[in-house]
């Protein structure tokens, strides 16, 4: 079994610079199947609401894994237009999650970065493919072809807030310095260069 490598490629003070570069890496790719998620981590009640209001789609969560003993629903998850608006509740069970997953490519992305950009949170394209490029010994990529944007945080596994937002480039995973190339050359395609060390 094989897995990805995401190499940061660009970094920005500005989301909206941040979704253009992305952009830009997911023309280089075959874009047939692509399909976007995303997900926003939400400190307040305020958000919380805010969100489910511009996102009536989102699904809003608390992360944990006692599903069965959950009576709020919220550790698998509740539809925005299902999600209770009382502050003395949502306060309880903050921070929520709030995400849309499987999306096609295009219908949420501006509207998302235009709400979330602020908090962290990322987009995330799936089911791309990666050219052959004979000529640097790089072969075509679709399991793990993938653009993802962070959000004040540089990490995938948005476990801590940094400034700015970061723009990664997946790969397949191989040795001998073969991701890395790869990487690389899809950063070119785009006017960027690898800005940082691999995330597994």
């Amino acid at each position: 079994m094989s897995n990805d490598v995401a190499y940061p490629v660009f970094h920005t003070p500005d989301p909206a610079l941040a979704l253009a570069v992305a952009r830009q890496l997911l023309s280089v790719g075959d874009q047939e199947y692509v399909q976007v998620s995303v997900d926003v981590e939400l400190p307040r009640v305020q958000d919380v609401l805010h969100v489910s209001r511009a996102l009536p789609d989102a699904w809003f969560r608390k992360e944990g894994d006692d599903w069965e003993s959950d009576p709020t629903g919220l550790n698998a998850g509740v539809h925005a237009p299902q999600l209770p608006s009382e502050a003395a509740f949502l306060s309880e069970h903050l921070p929520l999650w709030a995400s849309m997953l499987d999306q096609p490519a295009g219908s949420i992305e501006d509207t998302f970065t235009a709400v979330a950009g602020k908090y962290v949170a990322e987009i995330r394209w799936d089911s791309l493919g990666w050219p052959e490029v004979p000529e640097r010994g790089l072969g075509a990529e679709y399991s793990h072809a993938v653009v993802t944007v962070l959000f004040n945080t540089g990490t995938r596994e948005m476990d801590e807030w940094s400034h700015g937002h970061t723009v990664l480039v997946h790969v397949r995973r191989s040795g001998g310095g073969y991701d890395e190339r790869h990487a690389s050359w899809l950063a070119e395609q785009v006017g960027q260069t690898v800005i940082g060390p691999p995330q597994f």
